[in-house]
């Protein structure tokens, strides 16, 4: 299946799975325990995804190209796109404090306090701030969507299966969190829709900031992302998913100190289906080879 078109039917599914978080607290009652497993389930898919699917991927990308590298040099320079996309999203995180998929109260939305070994933390959370912080995630997610379907575009049904089952899975609590905050604000349905449905737009628009920044003409007048861009582009993507998995996991053990065991067995299970995602992945592109620039050198030299 052509890249651009498999990557507008991702685009699709997680357009109709972001507008639908925002009506989810109309349709059903969300309450603290149910949001626990499902956040806990969902990074654990995410947390499987940057060390099972990304990282690896962008090992593959560049181990090929410069053999007489030791792998650990190879490996070291990759950890820099996992630092990077770490910091990042750790940083978006830090300024626009918009991470938030608990159900407030009232009380919580003027200013959520928490206290850890002895110390209080107070975040005000606003639908703006967080708006603006979740599209900034949101195409950046855009960015990693089309990054892994790339890296296995040849001949692939299934490209980038992974990295979409993650964003189709975590969108629905980003839009969850702008709605619930600009409804608590008292604005009307209307606007809520409007505002969800331009959020919604976030991540095709990373797809195609990915695609216009980085696609170049080869030789042949093909257009194609080199690999070390590409390599880059994974190793960062997968560097964000572990800092987001990472803010939705350590809080449990903070602040969570109910329903330990059924949490744990949550995060196992979002690890397992990150797993058998990519055994999946695996299957529908069993004869995609890395190895194409080799194929091009020999059949010059014949």
């Amino acid at each position: 299946m052509p890249t651009q078109v498999l990557l507008l039917y991702y685009c699709l599914l997680i357009l109709v799975a972001s507008i639908l978080g925002g009506m989810i607290p109309n349709w059903v009652r969300l309450t603290h325990r149910r949001m626990e497993f499902a956040v806990s389930f969902v990074a654990g898919v995410m947390l499987g995804v940057a060390l099972f699917h990304l990282i690896p991927h962008a090992f593959s990308e560049v181990s090929g190209l410069t053999p007489n590298r030791p792998p650990e040099q190879i490996a070291g320079n990759l950890m820099w796109g996992v630092l990077s996309g770490f910091l990042a999203m750790f940083f978006i995180e830090r300024f626009f404090c918009y991470h938030h998929h608990e159900i407030p109260g009232d009380d919580q939305l003027q200013g959520e306090s928490k206290r850890c070994h002895g110390h209080e933390h107070t975040h005000d959370l606003t639908w703006s701030g967080a708006a603006l912080g979740l599209t900034v995630h949101s195409v950046l997610a855009g960015f990693a969507l089309a990054a892994s379907v790339q890296h296995v575009s040849h001949g692939a049904t299934l490209a980038g299966f992974g990295t979409f089952l993650v964003i189709f899975l975590h969108k629905p609590f980003d839009s969850m969190t702008i709605c619930t905050l600009m409804a608590h604000g008292g604005w009307p349905p209307i606007w809520r829709h409007i505002v969800n449905g331009l959020f919604a737009l976030a991540i095709p628009v990373g797809v195609a900031i990915f695609y216009t920044g980085w696609m170049v003409e080869d030789a042949t007048a093909n257009a194609k992302i080199p690999e070390t861009v590409l390599a880059q582009a994974l190793a960062f993507s997968a560097g964000m998913f572990l800092c987001i998995a990472m803010s939705d996991l350590l809080p449990e053990l903070q602040f969570h100190q109910h329903d330990r065991i059924k949490l744990s067995l949550a995060l196992l299970l979002g690890l397992s289906v990150a797993y058998l995602a990519g055994q999946l992945e695996q299957l529908t592109h069993a004869g995609h080879v890395h190895s194409q620039p080799e194929a091009s050198q020999s059949d010059h030299s014949g």
